[in-house]
């Protein structure tokens, strides 16, 4: 409990400090926070170059060793962004950092009249990604894990619900997430880590790894529309989301369906980290479980996307 505290209080110490520099300072000094856990501290480091270096096994070891440098800066930059959070104080604010077109999401759900499912990945800055949906297009609800230290997980969820959107824990989720569909609203979750229940597997980069299968779960069993949504910073350092609307008109509420949906937003996140390796979180030990059980790959046609 007191290491919580700590650990709280320094947080909320660099917030204090991330405040008061301007965008393009703070920027900087994350820049250089990234490369303090990488070359001092070595966070994860053995991780993220082994997951690194099997996705690319065709990359040398020095391309492999920028992609990780540039992933801590990259990570280390989101952390501070999510720490000035509470500078946005309008629309105009959260503007200014992320660009977002919602006409895709509009025209798939009837001007935003019919519940939706988001799913995305911990890709670019993820946070700042809902945070902006939420005010610019539309509050969402977010399916989150509570994190292991209580306080800051408080804390964090305020930042996540400034402007409107909720959270709903993933022990809660099915419930309140089908409820929340049928009444028209939109349920956001990241669907790119290792899930520790181990009860479906597939390839995920190339690898046979756990796929989760909530997302898919919940547009087909509500007969909603399901977007992926992707978060990447553009050269001038601001960020830029793209929304897919994945086809499932196809498929009804079935394993097998379930299954395939499933597989074509796997393929869409796969493909963003194939091209820009160095905005994912490599930190998480991706492959952990990947043991015996029930394998899911298929070979039909996984890549539908509604144009």
């Amino acid at each position: 409990m007191i290491f919580d505290v700590l650990t709280y209080v320094a947080l909320q110490l660099l917030g204090f400090f991330a405040r008061l520099m301007s965008w393009r300072v703070a920027r900087r000094v994350a820049a250089l926070f990234g490369d303090v856990i990488h070359h001092i501290v070595g966070l994860r480091r053995e991780v993220v170059y082994k997951n690194i270096g099997a996705t690319f096994p065709e990359k040398t070891a020095d391309q492999i060793h920028n992609i990780a440098i540039q992933v801590y800066r990259n990570v280390a930059v989101t952390f501070f962004d999510v720490l000035r959070f509470p500078l946005i104080k309008n629309r105009d604010d959260v503007a200014s950092l992320i660009e977002i077109n919602p006409e895709l999401y509009f025209r798939g759900t009837d001007n935003g009249s019919k519940g939706a499912v988001v799913v995305s990945a911990h890709y670019g800055n993820w946070e700042l990604m809902a945070f902006a949906f939420g005010m610019l297009v539309k509050p969402i609800t977010i399916i989150v894990k509570p994190l292991s230290n209580g306080i800051i997980d408080r804390s964090m969820n305020k930042f996540r619900t400034m402007f409107g959107n909720r959270i709903v824990y993933d022990y809660q989720a099915v419930r309140e997430g089908l409820r929340l569909l049928s009444d028209g609203g939109v349920l956001a979750l990241l669907a790119d880590q290792s899930d520790p229940s181990g009860a479906y597997f597939g390839e995920f980069l190339g690898r046979k790894a756990t796929l989760f299968h909530g997302a898919a779960f919940f547009a087909l069993k509500a007969k909603v529309p399901l977007f992926v949504g992707i978060c990447r910073r553009s050269i001038d350092g601001r960020y830029k989301v793209d929304i897919h609307e994945i086809e499932s008109s196809d498929l009804t509420f079935c394993k097998k369906d379930i299954v395939l949906l499933s597989l074509r937003y796997t393929r869409i996140i796969e493909d963003y980290i194939r091209r820009w390796p160095e905005e994912w979180f490599w930190l998480h030990n991706r492959w952990k479980n990947g043991g015996d059980g029930e394998c899911v790959v298929e070979k039909a046609d996984t890549t539908k996307e509604r144009k």
